[in-house]
């Protein structure tokens, strides 16, 4: 099947465009496809299990020019690890918004919405294969689990959201500081724009950039598995966020960190 990532990838996306279109005033509706396009975006993933060949290395390759004049591609690939947490993404992401029925009884079409987006931009993270899109997806992640935490979740949500989305965010500028490091290198040698990251994985660096590029990814990636001392936004997240949103962030967020 050509194209069967980017069926995975925006499979939560279609479902949460339909979902615009279904008038607040019919929660049951909401509910019912909100469950029906977590379902479609994980049974979607089944196919790369039985597709895959352990033998190789990145599959399913997708890449098309997505804003050439700064070389950023749509490129997308999964390898083994990729593809356990795909699949991983696709089966919590259903199940989490199936636990949400009887919990969530207000602004459902907010509540829903927020999880399919957040379901793409976790997709995206473990399939880009080019470093802007794969920042694209890392940020898109956080919007929406703010909202989730902020909203839906207890007494002092509020503040467990705004230190979320603080620590993330220094993190990712270290992380897109480190990405436009490799960026500019690349072009000082090859004199060729790319954010491919095949590409700049040929790139020769002085070992004094490497130390520093080194360091502004690790920061970046410390953050959100979370490791020692840059945790602290996670104890406070976890007791706020509502259920749902909580076993996201322990399952597959957190991961994102340590993928990275």
């Amino acid at each position: 099947m050509d194209h069967i990532l980017s069926i995975v990838l925006f499979t939560p996306l279609a479902g949460f465009l339909v979902l615009l279109f279904i008038p607040s005033s019919k929660p049951l509706a909401i509910k019912l496809w909100a469950n029906v396009a977590s379902l479609l975006g994980f049974l979607v993933c089944l196919p790369l299990v039985f597709r895959f060949d352990r033998t190789k290395d990145f599959q399913f390759v997708e890449k098309a020019d997505w804003i050439p004049s700064i070389g950023a591609s749509y490129h997308l690939g999964i390898d083994g690890y990729g593809l356990l947490l795909v699949v991983l993404t696709g089966l919590l992401g259903f199940l989490s918004i199936l636990s949400s029925w009887r919990i969530i009884e207000h602004r459902l079409k907010e509540y829903y919405s927020y999880f399919l987006i957040l379901q793409v931009g976790m997709l995206g993270v473990f399939m880009a294969l080019d470093f802007l899109l794969f920042f694209v997806c890392w940020e898109l992640v956080l919007v929406p689990m703010y909202f989730i935490i902020a909203i839906w979740g207890a007494a002092r949500r509020v503040y467990a959201a705004i230190k979320f989305i603080i620590y993330t965010l220094m993190g990712s500028v270290l992380m897109l500081l480190g990405i436009l490091a490799l960026y500019f290198q690349h072009y000082n040698q090859r004199q060729v724009y790319t954010f491919d990251i095949f590409a700049l994985m040929t790139t020769n660096f002085d070992p004094t950039l490497q130390w520093w590029v080194f360091w502004a990814f690790f920061a970046g990636f410390a953050v959100k598995v979370p490791m020692f001392p840059l945790h602290t936004w996670l104890p406070d997240a976890h007791t706020e966020a509502p259920t749902a949103g909580s076993v996201i962030l322990a399952s597959v967020l957190l991961k994102m960190g340590t993928y990275g």
